[in-house]
Formats: C-alpha cells, sequence, structure tokens
C-alpha cells in the first residue's frame, strides 16, 4: 500500500477516484488515526464536489487533532457554502 505522500501526489494528479480508494484503505488497515489521512481524503471529496464528505472528513480530522491544516480546510469549506445561494439559481 502507498503512502500518504504516495496517495497525495495520485490526488494532485487528479486522480481523485484513485485517491479515495486507496485513502479509505489507509485508514481502514491504519493501526493509529491519522488526522492527516482523513485531511486528504476531505480534500479529494472537495475536488470531486462531495461537501459533506469534505466537511465529515475535516471533522474526523480535527477530532484527532485540532491544530490539523483540516481546520482551515473546514472553516473555508463553510465559507464556499455560506456564500452559495441555491435560490438565485432557481428563478
Amino acid at each position: 500500500m502507498p503512502d500518504l505522500g504516495e496517495i497525495e501526489a495520485i490526488l494532485l494528479e487528479d486522480r481523485t477516484e484513485e485517491a479515495i480508494r486507496l485513502l479509505e484503505e489507509y485508514i481502514s488497515s491504519a493501526q493509529v488515526p491519522s488526522d492527516r489521512a482523513y485531511y486528504l481524503l476531505g480534500n479529494a471529496y472537495r475536488k470531486k464536489g462531495d461537501w459533506q464528505g469534505a466537511i465529515n472528513n475535516y471533522l474526523e480530522a480535527m477530532e484527532i487533532n485540532p491544530d490539523s491544516p483540516a481546520k482551515n480546510a473546514y472553516s473555508i469549506a463553510n465559507d464556499i457554502l455560506d456564500f452559495y445561494n441555491k435560490d438565485m439559481y432557481n428563478q
């Protein structure tokens, strides 16, 4: 199984589905929970447009490590979702 650095490189190459699969395998087989793995999984879901999946994984990362970079990503995701107004597009 690739390490998190290799999985992050896959994600940066826009191989999002592959990165999600590898991260889920990594998380399920890890002896110790990894905030970085959840943070990367959140980023992968965000790239895919799955905001709920992204937020859920950012929250998991923050539960493991309150100082995780997921804290900033979570805040940004919420700001984006707060700005988005569906009614504006339903006229």
